[in-house]
């Protein structure tokens, strides 16, 4: 793995850059931003990404885009191999220029990893300049992931939503929050749903299903997480997990294997904590 900063490398002609780096738990990269666009992937490790506009959640095998310019704070939950491409801003025509968190295939994971092994300063008709040019291709059809959640520019409104990122609950209602700001309720809906892209109960249960992914990666159980959010039980937090990403908590973020112990259900609702990890907050 090419263990570089950008920073010292940037310059570099060559439209793409392929940079890996390991990060261990906990690790923490404090606000920060880069000349060129960043797609990011790890097989280990769940990365919770922040920006003036909202939080990012990565689980392992899945990637993220970071548009070129674009200020973010970088939190580490587990150990992360990270692989980074680096683009030019005017390399792969229509990324977003926002932030996305992005489906990344097996040939996708496979073209990033060798990447890392060319050179950096590779030409452009080589083999390796073809195999950058396939990953551009590769990068222009991503898949994004709903594992995003984009807050209000600014006003009580966003002052509102970040406090309830530090302590998410299933039970806050739109009475609660429209009382909070003077607003009347239809007001508030309609400020919400423009601001935010979501109904107030739809981003509510993102916001407590992203909260809930850097706890389960850091150990915690599922019980535990699902209780604290305000769900009857486990297996309600499971069945809305589930509807909204396709899988239970544990098998989405690969960890039904080396989670759940001899005697509990599939999902791994009872398994104990046992690591001393404190509660990892968006």
């Amino acid at each position: 793995m090419r263990d570089l900063r950008i920073d010292t490398v940037d310059r570099v002609p060559q439209p793409i850059l392929a940079l890996g780096r390991v990060y261990p738990d906990r690790f923490i990269i404090e606000p920060h931003h880069h000349r060129r666009g960043q797609l990011i992937s790890s097989a280990s490790g769940v990365i919770v990404l922040t920006t003036p506009e909202g939080t990012y959640v990565m689980p392992p095998q899945r990637g993220m885009w970071i548009p070129p310019g674009t200020v973010h704070h970088v939190r580490m939950v587990g150990t992360v191999s990270m692989q980074s491409l680096y683009s030019e801003p005017d390399a792969v025509p229509g990324m977003s220029d926002r932030c996305q968190v992005v489906g990344i295939s097996p040939f996708m994971r496979s073209l990033m990893t060798e990447a890392l092994n060319l050179p950096l300063e590779y030409e452009l008709d080589s083999r390796a300049g073809a195999l950058m040019e396939l990953i551009r291709h590769e990068m222009q059809q991503l898949p994004v992931l709903p594992l995003s959640l984009h807050y209000p520019t600014d006003g009580p409104l966003a002052e509102r939503c970040r406090q309830f990122i530090q302590r998410p609950s299933v039970h806050e209602t739109i009475d609660d929050w429209s009382t909070a700001i003077g607003m009347s309720r239809r007001a508030f809906t309609r400020l919400f749903r423009r601001e935010t892209g979501l109904s107030f109960m739809a981003w509510r249960q993102q916001a407590c299903l992203l909260c809930a992914m850097p706890r389960l990666a850091a150990g915690e159980p599922v019980t535990t997480v699902a209780m604290d959010l305000g769900y009857e039980n486990p297996a309600a937090f499971t069945i809305m997990f589930r509807r909204a990403f396709g899988s239970p908590p544990l098998a989405y973020l690969g960890l039904r294997n080396n989670r759940v112990p001899h005697g509990t259900g599939s999902d791994g609702v009872d398994a104990p904590n046992g690591l001393g990890v404190p509660k990892w907050r968006c």
